[in-house]
């Protein structure tokens, strides 16, 4: 049976890489959850945009393919510039995430939630909230789908250079957010971001750093799972 990750936050989790600057993934055992069916994985996985492009997820799906030997399938839900309060339960994205989830779970087995988000609560009116409603959410999906682990990436370093939203110089206090949930909830692990590198939008993953980063979420996945 299909291993399946749900793929659930804003754009770097949804993918911004430019697809010419790395090579694709192909292999049989990756697949993409379209219209409740598995079809084979391509770029971009998770279409919210026009210009959505690679995401961390691929080189995730195909490492841990890899290692497990497992036919592995992706459940892109993530839609860019969503902020935290949109992910609450009973909202849009919530509860699309659920049904997709539990649509996949009729043909495969889902095996962990892959999230990635933030950009968007760095404001001072916001970040200050964004440990508790996230810790909120996690636990809401999990009670909607049971106990699966998390993977919860940080944000990028690069967001310190962006000039086009001052908010963002406050990322590093929804990255302490995000440890603190990881480091306290049953089942879930922190992926820094360090050293990974930016599209020229100073706010998005280029694609070289988007498959480091996905391989990066694999190993802490891998670790996870095996403390049990």
């Amino acid at each position: 049976m299909i291993h399946s990750f749900l793929m659930i936050g804003q754009s770097n989790m949804a993918g911004r890489g430019f697809p010419e600057e790395v090579e694709p993934i192909r292999s049989p055992r990756l697949f993409v959850l379209r219209n409740g069916r598995w079809q084979p994985m391509y770029t971009p996985v998770n279409c919210d945009r026009p210009f959505s492009g690679v995401s961390l997820a691929e080189s995730f799906a195909l490492r841990y393919s890899e290692r497990t030997g497992a036919e592995t399938g992706l459940i892109p839900c993530a839609e860019g510039g969503s902020s935290i309060s949109e992910w609450e339960p009973g909202s849009l994205l919530f509860d699309h995430a659920v049904m997709q989830a539990r649509l996949a779970a009729r043909t495969s087995s889902l095996r962990g939630i892959l999230w990635h988000q933030g950009e968007a609560d760095c404001a001072p009116d916001r970040w200050p909230f964004y440990e508790g409603r996230l810790r909120e959410m996690l636990r809401a999906f999990r009670a909607a789908l049971g106990e699966a682990p998390v993977v919860i990436g940080g944000l990028g370093d690069y967001l310190a250079g962006n000039t086009g939203d001052p908010a963002l110089a406050n990322y590093q206090k929804v990255n302490a957010a995000l440890r603190a949930v990881a480091e306290s909830e049953p089942q879930a692990v922190f992926v820094p971001a360090d050293g990974l590198t930016a599209n020229p939008d100073a706010l998005h993953f280029d694609a070289k750093s988007l498959r480091a980063f996905g391989e990066r979420y694999e190993e802490a996945f891998a670790r996870l799972t095996a403390r049990g």
